[in-house]
């Protein structure tokens, strides 16, 4: 084994329930969950992602990430060599030993991740076990975590909730019986920044983030604890906290004006802030996002759009689309569709909308051929063909590497689909 370091509410449910969904189950075009460590690793400033896999694996984190030849990020590959493969080492030991050297190169570590893949996963390596000792070994200077990225079970943002959820088991108690807000989902700093601000100015707090920007800041977590999730693909993160006691306030997700106001206001009725107050709060950032947004409209509005299955955001994004940039639906497809946490989501969605969820790829290729969109939001796999047949495509992945959540950011999400069709119409021309 060798180390390769990178270079670098009640109605809603029941019209949910009523509401048709196609469910397909065959070929999917999606990443898998390693690619969450490119923006996590950068989040946890104090952690850092050790993938025990397969030269692919490295390639794929790096190429994924972008990563400049000066850098040094914080994660890497233990790559299983045919040796390991075929049984001729001990892996754990391989792995104690890659373990060492990267805790006495990089001094800084608090957290480290062991990041399960396909291949280790195919072989039976048991990185929970492997954690487990190498946590007792380097507590209390080093705490060890595992969880799976791997693609055989996880889509690409389900590697943050796989994450997310390694981590809940290890918060501290919360120390007080007064309610606190937690917000989960890695955010960009500007976000939480802005989000922070708006809670106090709101009156509601403490109010803290998992993850946290380093891991000595992790949240508390107990029975006074209310949670908002600020991404759509936590599902195991929210049963982990819910199971330890807190409880999840019901919101569709800050994407938008309509969205973030929505998302807010949930968290207010959670602590008994008065309409009057939220208002008088939040309508100057509204405002200043609804002009931001507005010219917007005229360029987007009637366009068509054709969602492809790939990050759990579809949904949310489709709201959007439809209620405030008056776009059409095509299709909106969707990897894994929770109910629950999508009720919200779902109730403000056309009545007509076709939601798919799963994937067959080339029944769904032949739909969006057929609906004949202005744009389509997929993976890498299928922009460059779709391309080539003359549709014009939106990378998914984009969406989950740049700030979009926040008042702020309304008028950069809208911004991300109109590009790509300016673009085709100056090529065209």
């Amino acid at each position: 084994m060798t180390v390769h370091i990178p270079n670098c509410a009640v109605s809603a449910a029941a019209e949910m329930t009523q509401r048709p969904v196609r469910r397909e189950s065959g070929q999917r075009e999606v990443f898998c969950g390693l690619t969450g460590i490119v923006w996590l690793h950068r989040k946890i400033q104090d952690a850092f992602f050790l993938v025990v896999g397969s030269r692919t694996c490295a390639h794929l984190i790096q190429s994924a990430a972008g990563v400049m030849i000066f850098a040094e990020p914080r994660f890497a590959t233990a790559i299983m060599e045919e040796k390991d493969l075929a049984g001729l080492t001990d892996a754990n030991d391989e792995l104690d030993r890659i373990v060492t050297q990267l805790i006495a190169r990089r001094p800084d570590i608090r957290l480290l991740f062991l990041v399960g893949s396909c291949p280790s996963e195919v072989i039976k390596l048991d990185l929970s076990r492997a954690a487990l000792r190498l946590s007792q070994r380097l507590l209390p200077g080093v705490r060890v975590l595992q969880y799976s990225g791997s693609g055989i079970e996880t889509t690409f943002t389900q590697g943050e909730d796989a994450c997310l959820a390694s981590l809940v088991p290890t918060l501290p108690r919360a120390r007080t019986s007064e309610d606190t807000l937690m917000v989960v989902g890695a955010l960009a700093d500007v976000v939480e920044d802005q989000f922070t601000r708006m809670f106090e100015a709101l009156g509601i707090g403490p109010v803290r983030f998992l993850p946290s920007r380093d891991s000595l800041s992790m949240p508390g977590v107990g029975p006074s604890t209310k949670f908002l999730l600020a991404q759509p693909f936590l599902a195991d993160t929210a049963r982990a906290l819910e199971e330890r006691g807190a409880t999840r306030i019901a919101a569709p997700f800050p994407l938008g004006v309509d969205g973030t106001t929505a998302w807010l206001w949930a968290a207010a009725q959670a602590f008994g802030i008065s309409r009057g107050v939220f208002d008088a709060v939040t309508q100057t950032s509204r405002d200043r996002a609804e002009r931001a947004l507005s010219r917007y409209r005229d360029e987007l509005g009637g366009r068509s759009i054709f969602l492809f299955p790939d990050s759990q955001l579809e949904i949310p994004l489709a709201r959007f689309l439809s209620r405030e940039l008056g776009m059409k639906l095509a299709e909106v497809g969707t990897p894994y569709l929770h109910r629950e946490h999508m009720a919200e989501e779902l109730r403000l969605l056309p009545g007509d909308v076709a939601i798919t969820e799963g994937q067959d790829v080339d029944l769904q290729l032949d739909r969006c051929r057929a609906a004949k969109p202005d744009i389509a939001l997929c993976g890498l796999g299928l922009a460059n063909p779709l391309e080539a047949e003359g549709i014009t495509t939106k990378w998914s992945i984009e969406l989950v590497f740049t700030p979009i959540q926040g008042f702020e950011q309304a008028a950069d999400l809208a911004e991300l689909f109109a590009r790509p069709l300016r673009r085709r119409s100056r090529l065209v021309a």
